[in-house]
């Protein structure tokens, strides 16, 4: 099975990496990266994205720890457009969050137009950090808490 994902993945954290672990439990994953021109556009907060290749050095690590351990293939690419890659043909499911879910649903309704089978869209739940809430790459960048969730010390009281 071919899996898509994507994301702008900065940092790297405990809710990617769950993403990653479902996309290598269903077969050989290609993720979609945001551009430097697409990340800012796709963030719902006004802060600071690393460059592109920053973020692909750090994520192609992340992944291959992944891959080895099931024995899967991956590919980073660069993703211009919110719908990307997961519009190619040889695609056969889709890794969301809850909060991408509608994403998917488009992508699915672009296919369609394209006479593409629809993907499977998989829903991976939101990991929550120490005070309930999500763990998020904003929350890491703004200092709330690690990428694992764990708040940093002036926020747990500490």
């Amino acid at each position: 099975m071919d899996v898509a994902l994507g994301g702008t993945f900065d940092p790297v954290h405990d809710g990617h990496r769950k993403l990653f672990e479902r996309a290598f439990e269903l077969g050989d994953v290609t993720v979609g990266l945001t551009s430097d021109e697409l990340a800012p556009a796709t963030r719902h907060v006004d802060r600071v994205v690393r460059s592109f290749d920053e973020r692909k050095r750090d994520l192609e690590a992340e992944l291959a720890a992944f891959a080895s351990e099931y024995d899967r293939e991956f590919d980073v690419r660069r993703l211009d457009e919110p719908t990307g890659i997961a519009t190619e043909p040889k695609f056969d499911a889709l890794v969301v969050s809850p909060e991408t879910r509608e994403t998917g649903e488009h992508i699915n309704d672009l296919r369609a137009e394209r006479g593409l089978d629809s993907l499977d869209i998989v829903v991976v739940e939101h990991v929550r950090a120490g005070d309930g809430d999500i763990i998020s790459s904003t929350r890491i960048v703004q200092g709330e808490i690690d990428e694992h969730g764990n708040l940093t010390p002036d926020r747990d009281g500490r």
